[in-house]
This record gives structure tokens, C-alpha cells and sequence, in this order.
């Protein structure tokens, strides 16, 4: 099989819309039916929506842990409820890659498996390290599936820039979780 995949030369919030349409072109040829995405404050979820508009494709916004909100790394409730009256299901939870106890322990010198996972996807993209995580994150809070495919969207800093066809795992069956296509990613990883 051959299938086209879009490299950015750039990462950053102007791949968004590109990112999320090539998505939503691959999820409607394969049939899937949840789309995951990244969203610290809103916009790439609002964004989603707006594209996804008229599918029977359900959006999963995976928000950014509470822990970060003294940073301004949150989402604020008005927004969480905005985007869930326009029929998205929104989780918050700590990132199974790195904000746990051990992941904490690790920033202390302790090498752990957590960051060499991270480390490891990060060398593809800082995108793809994070459609991992979230899509981990969204199986942990059981709003997905983890017997069917599904289209996961991450980005650099800002917007979205990396969208993949994963097949899901929880955290604790890490080795099950498969990456099975590159729909789009930044070609030099930042």
C-alpha cells in the first residue's frame, strides 16, 4: 500500500488546519470513528470541531493536567463546557509519560523507562511523543476503545502539526500500542 504523508518544514499552529483535514479525509476512507486531539486551551479543539462538523466522527479533546494551571497550562471551565455542548468529550489527566511519581523522580537524575519512551518518540516529533500519550491518556479514562483504530492529532508548542493512525493500549499494556500510519508530521523534530 502507498499512502502520501505530509511533512512540515516548520512546526507550529499555521499546520493546523491541514493536519486536522488530511485527518479527517484518512478517518472517513478507513471508517474510523474517534479522532483524538491535543488541546491545551481550546483552540485545537474548536478547531477540530469545526472540521469534523457533519461526520459521525466522535472528537476527544485530551487537555493538559491540572498540575500546570500555576503556568497558565490549562483549560478553564467555560471553555471544557463550550466544547462539550458541541458534542466533544473532554478528558484532563496527568500525562502517562512524564508527570507521574516516577516521572518526577526521573527529573532528579534517576533515569526511567517514562522518559526514554518519550525521549525515543520525540526523535519523530515533539507531535508524535504526544499522540501517544494522549491517546493513552483518552484509554485510561475509558473513552475509547482500545480493540479499534483511531486518529490521533499532537502538535508542537501550539496547534496541532502531527496526526497518526494508532491502534490504542491502556498504560499498563504499553507494548501493545501500535503506530500504523504517519498521516502528517514536522520532518525535522524540534
Amino acid at each position: 500500500m502507498e499512502r502520501p504523508v505530509i511533512y512540515y518544514d516548520q512546526t507550529g499552529p499555521e499546520n493546523t488546519e491541514l493536519t486536522l483535514q488530511a485527518a479527517r479525509k484518512r478517518a472517513l476512507d478507513l471508517g474510523i470513528s474517534n479522532l483524538i486531539v491535543a488541546s491545551t486551551h481550546g483552540d485545537t479543539g474548536f478547531k477540530a470541531l469545526e472540521i469534523f462538523k457533519n461526520t459521525k466522527i466522535q472528537i476527544i479533546i485530551v487537555g493538559i493536567s491540572c498540575s500546570y494551571k500555576s503556568e497558565g497550562w490549562d483549560m478553564s471551565d467555560s471553555v471544557r463546557n463550550q466544547l462539550e455542548e458541541q458534542g466533544a468529550k473532554v478528558v484532563i489527566s496527568h500525562h502517562v509519560l512524564s508527570d507521574d511519581i516516577i516521572g518526577g523522580v526521573s527529573e532528579q537524575g534517576i533515569p526511567h523507562p517514562h522518559k526514554i519512551i518519550s525521549e525515543t518518540l520525540r526523535r519523530f516529533s515533539q507531535g508524535v511523543k504526544v499522540a501517544v500519550e494522549i491517546t493513552i491518556m483518552a484509554a485510561e479514562a475509558g473513552v475509547i476503545n482500545t480493540d479499534h483504530e483511531v486518529i490521533s492529532i499532537g502538535g508542537t508548542h501550539q496547534g496541532a502539526d502531527t496526526a497518526l493512525v494508532v491502534k490504542p493500549s491502556y498504560a499498563r499494556n504499553f507494548y501493545d500500542f501500535e503506530i500504523r500510519e504517519i498521516i502528517a508530521k514536522p520532518r525535522i523534530p524540534s
